[in-house]
C-alpha cells in the first residue's frame, strides 16, 4: 500500500489532462493532420521539411502552423515510445527484458526526483533481479547504487554489503564492456574508408582482436563476446579470408545457441548477413542458398533485414549465373506489400536489378527456354531505352547503372550510334565526377567500353584492354552494402559477355 500512496501523491500533484500518443484508436481518425503526417512518413513521401510542409499545408517549412504541428507531432511520437509493444513473437527475450528494465529505470529516476524512495527502491530491486539473470551490467550497477543508498537510509548493513558487492563485481564487467565497444567502434570508424585512408587499420585490428580475446577470457559478458566475434568477422573480411569469416560467424551463432538467454535478434541477423556476404564473395551458390533459405525463415517477411537478405541472395544468384533463381528472388521481393514502403535508394536498387535481369533474358533467352519464359511483368524495353535517365546528385550512381543497362540493350540490338553516345556520357562521369579510389572498378569498366568504341565494335581490333581487365583482377569485387560498390554482374564477367556478343 505504501507504494500506491507514494505514486498517487505524485500523480495527483503533476498529472496531465491528456496523454497524446499514437495508438490504434487514435490512428483511426483519418482526418487528423497528425495521422496524415504519420502515414506520409511511413510511405517515404518526404525527403525534407519543405516536402512535408507543402504536402500538409501547401506552405513554407518556416510557416508557424507547420512548425507547431511538427513540434506537437514529435512530442506525440516520443510519448508513444513509452508504450511500445515489446511482447511481439519476433522479439527475443533478451531484447524484451532490456527494454523493460530501461523503461522501469526511468520510472525509478522519476520516483526519486519526486521523493518516493520506498517505491523507487522496490522497483529497483525488481529491475536488479531481471538484470542479474541477463547480466545487464549497466542496469545492475545503476540499481545497486540506488539500493546501496537506500540500505544506508534504512540502516540495513547486510543489504548494503550485498549491493556493494554487486557494484564492485559489475563495475569491472561494465568497464570491460565499454572497452569492447570502443574497440568495435574504432573498427567501424574506418570500415568504409579506402585502404589509403584507414590509418593502418589492418595492423591495429590484430591488436584489437587480441585484446577482445583477453577480455572474453576474464569476463563472462554477452556484450564482450558479441563485440569480439564482430571485430574478428571484420578482420577476416578486410583480409578477404571469407572461409575464416564464415567460421567466426558460425561460432557466434553457436554461442547464441549455447546461451539462448543472451540471444539478440539484431546480433544474430548481423552474423547471418555477414556469412551471406562471404558466400557472395566466394561465389559459393550451393552453401549460400542453404544459408539463405534457412535464415529467411527466421526473419519476418517484409522486414528491412528480410529485404537486405533477399538482395544478397539475388546478387549471389546473379554472380553465379543462377539467373532463373535470381528472377524468382526478385519477383518475391518486389511483389511483397511492404516493398513500396522501402526508402527511395533501396527501391531504386531493385529497379536496377530488374533492368539487368531483363538484359540477361535478352542475351541468354534463345539458348535457355526456361529463362525466356520468365514473366517480364511491366518491363518494356522500348520504354526503358527512351528514358533520359537523370537522377538527383545524391543518387548519381543510379544514373550510371541505368546508362550501362541501356547501353547493353542497344549493343544487343546493334544500335551502335546510341551505344557511342552513352559511352560518351559515362566517360564524362568517369573523368569529372567519380572519385578514383571510391569507384576504381567502375572506372576501369568504363575505360573498357571506351576501347570498344575505339575499335568500332570489332573484337579483332580491340586493343589496350588487358590493362583494365588486369586492374579489375587486382582489385576484386567487394560489396559491403554500399550502393557505390554494387555490381549486379561483376564487371569482369559483364565485359566477357559484351565481347562474346560482339563476335
Amino acid at each position: 500500500m505504501k507504494n500506491l500512496i507514494e505514486i498517487a501523491k505524485i500523480v495527483t500533484k503533476k498529472k496531465v489532462r491528456k496523454i497524446e500518443i499514437f495508438d490504434d484508436n487514435s490512428l483511426k481518425n483519418k482526418a487528423s493532420k497528425f495521422n496524415e503526417f504519420y502515414e506520409a512518413l511511413l510511405s517515404n513521401k518526404f525527403r525534407n521539411d519543405r516536402d512535408a510542409a507543402t504536402f500538409l499545408y501547401d506552405c513554407s517549412p518556416t510557416d508557424d502552423k507547420y512548425r507547431q504541428l511538427k513540434s506537437r507531432f514529435r512530442k506525440r511520437l516520443l510519448n508513444t515510445l513509452f508504450f511500445l509493444d515489446v511482447n511481439l513473437p519476433d522479439t527475443s527475450g533478451y531484447d524484451r527484458a532490456y527494454y523493460s528494465c530501461n523503461k522501469e529505470w526511468t520510472l525509478v529516476k522519476i520516483l526519486l526526483s519526486n521523493e518516493a524512495p520506498f517505491t523507487a527502491a522496490t522497483l529497483a530491486r525488481q529491475i536488479l533481479t531481471t538484470s542479474l539473470k541477463y547480466k545487464f551490467a549497466d542496469m545492475i550497477v545503476n540499481c545497486a547504487r540506488i539500493l546501496r543508498t537506500y540500505s544506508t537510509e534504512t540502516d540495513s548493513e547486510r543489504e548494503f554489503e550485498e549491493y556493494d558487492q554487486h557494484i564492485k563485481q559489475y563495475s569491472d564487467i561494465l568497464s570491460a564492456e565499454i572497452r569492447s565497444e570502443e574497440l568495435y567502434q574504432r573498427v567501424m570508424l574506418n570500415y568504409f574508408k579506402p585502404p589509403e585512408e584507414n590509418n593502418n587499420l589492418r595492423e591495429r585490428i590484430d591488436t584489437y582482436c587480441d585484446a577482445l580475446i583477453g577480455l572474453s577470457e576474464m569476463y563472462d559478458s554477452p556484450v564482450v563476446f558479441y563485440n569480439m566475434y564482430l571485430v574478428w568477422t571484420y578482420r577476416y573480411e578486410m583480409l578477404q579470408d571469407y572461409e575464416a569469416m564464415i567460421e567466426v560467424c558460425s561460432r557466434a551463432e553457436q554461442y547464441m545457441k549455447d546461451n539462448p538467454i543472451y540471444h539478440q535478434d539484431d546480433k544474430m541477423a548481423t552474423f547471418q548477413l555477414k556469412k551471406m556476404s562471404a558466400f557472395l564473395h566466394l561465389k559459393d551458390y550451393k552453401r549460400g542458398k542453404v544459408n539463405a533459405e534457412k535464415c529467411l525463415q527466421s526473419f519476418p517477411e517484409g522486414s528491412d533485414i528480410w529485404f537486405t537478405f533477399m538482395e544478397y541472395y539475388l546478387l549471389l544468384a546473379m554472380h553465379t549465373e543462377n539467373y532463373i533463381n535470381a528472377m524468382a528472388i526478385w519477383g518475391k521481393a518486389t511483389a511483397h506489400a511492404r516493398f513500396r514502403k522501402l526508402d527511395p535508394e533501396n527501391r531504386e536498387k531493385w529497379k536496377v536489378y530488374e533492368a539487368y535481369l531483363n538484359y540477361i533474358i535478352e542475351v541468354f533467352g534463345d539458348t535457355n527456354p526456361i529463362l525466356r519464359r520468365q514473366n517480364r511483368r511491366n518491363f518494356k524495353v522500348s520504354k526503358f531505352l527512351s528514358d533520359p535517365v537523370l537522377y538527383s546528385k545524391d543518387m548519381r550512381i543510379f544514373t550510371i547503372f541505368m546508362l550501362i543497362a541501356q547501353l547493353l540493350f542497344h549493343l544487343e540490338a546493334k544500335q551502335y550510334s546510341h551505344v557511342t553516345d552513352l559511352v560518351d556520357r559515362l566517360k564524362n562521369y568517369a573523368n569529372r565526377q567519380l572519385k578514383k579510389e571510391e569507384f576504381f572498378r567502375l572506372i576501369q569498366f568504363i575505360r573498357l567500353l571506351q576501347q570498344m568504341v575505339k575499335s568500332n565494335y570489332k573484337t579483332d581490333e580491340l586493343g589496350n584492354t588487358e590493362k583494365y581487365v588486369g586492374r579489375l583482377t587486382e582489385m576484386p569485387f567487394r560489396y559491403r552494402g554500399l550502393v557505390t560498390e554494387l555490381e549486379v554482374i561483376p564487371y569482369e564477367k559483364l565485359w566477357g559477355i559484351i565481347v562474346s556478343r560482339l563476335k
